[in-house]
């Protein structure tokens, strides 16, 4: 499977995902709260065949985390939660965040696109320079990332979830 078709079938899914779970004021669950880590992980584990670790590779997946986790953070900073008429905890979910997860998975699949069409042979020249083991490295990279992401949107909803539940208690 090549890196464009990679990007799409993972990031769509995921943006779907949390699109679905998190738009609007929404009731905070535990099945809300996993159901995107959980398609994160099967779409990354249907599209990804290898996960190549020689020479620098291990850095690239360590660069792709910390992307993702700060794209996921900066996502769930705008998924502000509070207690419900009934007391429950609840996210509301608008179009700043939809627009975060929306760039995200844009920014990835171009760059899917673009190292397959556009620029190949610059990919080519960049794996060769930095001894990574080539585009495929960039496919699981570009998962982890996403991983990483949906990770850090997950933390967030838990803690905003948490902080709602024990607010006002003695």
């Amino acid at each position: 499977m090549g890196q464009f078709t990679a990007a799409l079938i993972t990031g769509g899914s995921i943006l779907m995902a949390v699109l679905a779970t998190d738009s609007g004021n929404r009731r905070i669950t535990a099945v809300r709260v996993a159901a995107p880590m959980l398609v994160a992980v099967g779409a990354a584990t249907a599209c990804v065949d290898s996960f190549p670790t020689a020479g620098n590779d291990p850095s690239l997946h360590l660069a792709g985390i910390g992307v993702g986790a700060i794209c996921g953070l900066v996502a769930g900073s705008l998924l502000p939660a509070h207690r419900g008429g009934s007391g429950e905890a609840r996210s509301l979910g608008g179009p700043a965040h939809a627009a975060v997860w929306t760039l995200l998975v844009t920014v990835q699949a171009l760059f899917a696109y673009g190292s397959e069409h556009w620029y190949a042979a610059g990919i080519d020249r960049f794996t060769t320079d930095h001894q990574l083991s080539g585009r495929d490295v960039l496919v699981s990279a570009l998962a982890v990332m996403s991983l990483s992401a949906v990770a850090a949107r997950t933390a967030v909803l838990l803690s905003r979830w948490h902080a709602v539940r024990t607010a006002g208690r003695p």
